[in-house]
Formats: C-alpha cells, structure tokens, sequence
C-alpha cells in the first residue's frame, strides 16, 4: 500500500531519537502498545520512494495473523499520513517477525536463550565485529552469547548492528509445538 506524505523533519539533538526510525517509532508505538502489539524492528529502505518495514509480536504472546498486519497498518498509515514525516510517496510492510526473527530487545535475547543467533556489532568486542553462538539472555546493557569454542561474550546492546536467530530444526520445533514464552 503506497501513501503520499510531505516531509517535516525535525532534526533532534537527543540520540535515542535522531533516526527515522526512532521518530517514526515515537509516533505508533504507543497507540499499538494500547492495542496490545509490541513494536519489534522498524526499518526504512530506499531513499527516492521509501519503505516503511515494521515488525511485530502480539502482548500476549500468540502469533501474527494476517489480520494484526492488516489493523496495524492501517492504524499506523493515518497515523503517519496525520504527522507526515517523510516526504513523497512511500510503502508501508506490516509483518511478523517470523522464526528467525531479528533479536532487537533485551527480552528477545531473554525469551530465545538456548537458540542460535548471529550478531554485528558496530564496535569490535574483544577484537571482532561478527559473532556466532547460543543465547545466554541479556540484561539491559548487554546481550550475551556462548560461542563454538565454548566461550562467552557480552555485547554491548547500544553497539548492536543487528542481531538475528538462525533457523534450525530445534528452532523450529520450539515455535511450532508450543509458543515460546513472551
């Protein structure tokens, strides 16, 4: 679905809200919070007609139907057609995170510890930038993982590129036998 806006950027001094996505986040988190959705990733392709990606998980821990995507995206579209924050047209992707979903929140790394994940940090952690391993958990300054030789890393959360689980067949077994706890 593609919307026409007219771009009003406010450039923000605070750093957790410079990005677009964190401004775009601030205007629909809360309401979808109301309406019992969390907000898992939210990302912005392309420059010239760009595309709004977000992901979500239910509040109550059951999974993603089409019909969520579509009352998100509609609630989330006349928001953002209401603060017009990008210019031009562009195209709004409501989705679920799926089963190797992008680890993005402390409690992510919580709720799939024993899982396999990869990470890119922004910084290197003890002389690398990739990592590789079982999730231990986190807390809310790092996120920790067990990797092939056995040892552990902590990494920073703030300096997280990105983070993703790794399908495997015991990460499938776990989503599709009983819903992981959320």
């Amino acid at each position: 679905m593609a919307f026409a806006g007219r771009l009003f950027l406010f450039l923000d001094t605070e750093p957790n809200h410079s990005s677009l996505e964190a401004r775009l986040t601030a205007i629909f988190a809360p309401t979808l919070e109301f309406m019992g959705y969390e907000v898992v990733r939210v990302a912005v392709l392309g420059r010239q007609n760009p595309t709004v990606q977000i992901m979500i998980d239910r509040a109550d821990g059951a999974a993603i139907a089409v019909e969520d995507c579509e009352t998100v995206s509609y609630q989330v579209s006349t928001m953002l057609q209401v603060d017009d924050p990008m210019p031009g047209p562009w195209t709004l992707e409501v989705s679920s995170p799926g089963i190797d979903r992008p680890l993005t929140r402390s409690k992510d790394w919580v709720r799939f510890a024993g899982h396999l994940a990869r990470a890119e940090t922004v910084f290197p952690v003890d002389g690398r930038k990739r990592f590789a391993g079982i999730v231990l958990g986190a807390d809310e300054n790092v996120a920790r993982l067990r990797l092939d030789d056995g040892k552990e890393v902590a990494l920073p959360l703030a300096d997280i590129r990105r983070a993703k689980l790794v399908l495997t067949d015991a990460l499938i077994d776990a989503t599709t036998q009983s819903p992981l706890p959320n």
